[in-house]
């Protein structure tokens, strides 16, 4: 597609969740999964956000990843914003991008409907209603907070403050990047005029080519370069030795981590199995579609299994660039982590 970037950036979720890395595992294991990440080379490295099944909290992992690392970009996919109070989570963005030195990128999003959305906002307190514009009234105000240190007020629709205190001020100017999770016709029209990033997970690579279309002219209506918006995907993946074999690996990590059966998880979401050569073909068709960053995360239910996978998913990238013009296949962007988004 004209005016995009046509590096493929790949990167992988922590195992952040009980279900992944399994009962009996130490989880401080996790921060040496991080620092193994970046020596493989992955261009970034991820934590998804969930107040329903033991995990390590999102945001504390990415603190905890930050001081191991120097180069890799730290990510959140996603952070639900109704689950912490909106200043307050400003001020830990903020600290967290100083402490990584520049390299934090915050995909955002509103909770999943049914039984996985409603209960958070209960256990926050926060109304499910009007969730779509409380979000984005969150992002404008932590903008806010990190570039206007004189602006004292905001009011929104939703979020009203008075007399707001001196923010931390974040590493990159303007503060981290901001993308949005979803498909929505709403949500790309959002993406467009608002945020920084898409990483979505539609279950068909011709959903995503039409819904990058449509946040592409969204942008332009708005006065916005494609070019500023990073066009990201987010899927589950694992590698086995064959294709009924990864459906079978899908099928226990969808058990254990959603209590779905696979059949109805994969009408959600992105998902793809098998033998190296099969996931990468499916990934490429989302390459072709105009996906640049993808962003994997291991279906695999144990800490062990998740670093073996994570061995043998970083040598898709080659692979995932060959039908990219302009891209030389297996380079990695030498840039400034904090522009590898």
């Amino acid at each position: 597609m004209a005016g995009m970037d046509n590096n493929i950036r790949l990167g992988v979720l922590v195992p952040i969740g009980q279900a992944q890395w399994g009962e009996g595992t130490d989880p401080r294991q996790l921060v040496d999964f991080a620092v193994r990440t970046e020596e493989l080379g992955y261009d970034s490295l991820w934590a998804n956000d969930f107040l329903l099944t033991p995990r390590i909290e999102a945001l504390t992992m990415l603190a905890a990843a930050a001081p191991v690392t120097t180069t890799i970009t730290l990510g959140t996919a996603a952070l639900l914003p109704v689950l912490r109070r909106p200043v307050q989570a400003a001020q830990t963005l903020a600290s967290i991008d100083l402490l990584s030195g520049g390299r934090l990128v915050l995909a955002v999003g509103a909770a999943y409907g049914g039984r996985f959305g409603l209960p958070q906002h209960e256990l926050s307190g926060v109304p499910w209603e009007r969730r779509f514009t409380r979000l984005d009234e969150t992002v404008a105000l932590w903008r806010q907070l990190w570039t206007r240190p004189d602006d004292k007020s905001f009011h929104g629709e939703l979020l009203h403050f008075d007399d707001l205190p001196p923010m931390t001020t974040p590493y990159q100017a303007g503060g981290p990047p901001i993308w949005l999770g979803g498909g929505s016709p709403s949500a790309l029209r959002r993406v467009g005029r608002k945020y920084d990033g898409w990483l979505p997970y539609p279950p068909e690579p011709a959903t995503y080519e039409e819904g990058l279309a449509a946040m592409h002219a969204a942008a332009q209506a708005a006065g916005r370069s494609a070019a500023e918006i990073t066009a990201a995907l987010f899927v589950s993946v694992v590698i086995t030795d064959s294709v009924r074999s990864g459906r079978a690996a899908l099928e226990e990590f969808s058990q254990a981590s959603y209590g779905l059966p696979l059949d109805q998880l994969e009408t959600i979401q992105a998902l793809t199995a098998g033998p190296a050569e099969h996931v990468a073909s499916r990934l490429r068709e989302y390459v072709a579609a105009g996906a640049r960053h993808i962003v994997c995360r291991i279906a695999t239910t144990s800490l062990a299994t998740q670093r073996a996978q994570l061995e043998q998913i970083i040598e898709l990238r080659a692979a995932l660039a060959d039908d990219v013009p302009g891209h030389v296949a297996g380079q990695r962007p030498t840039a400034n982590p904090a522009t590898l988004v």
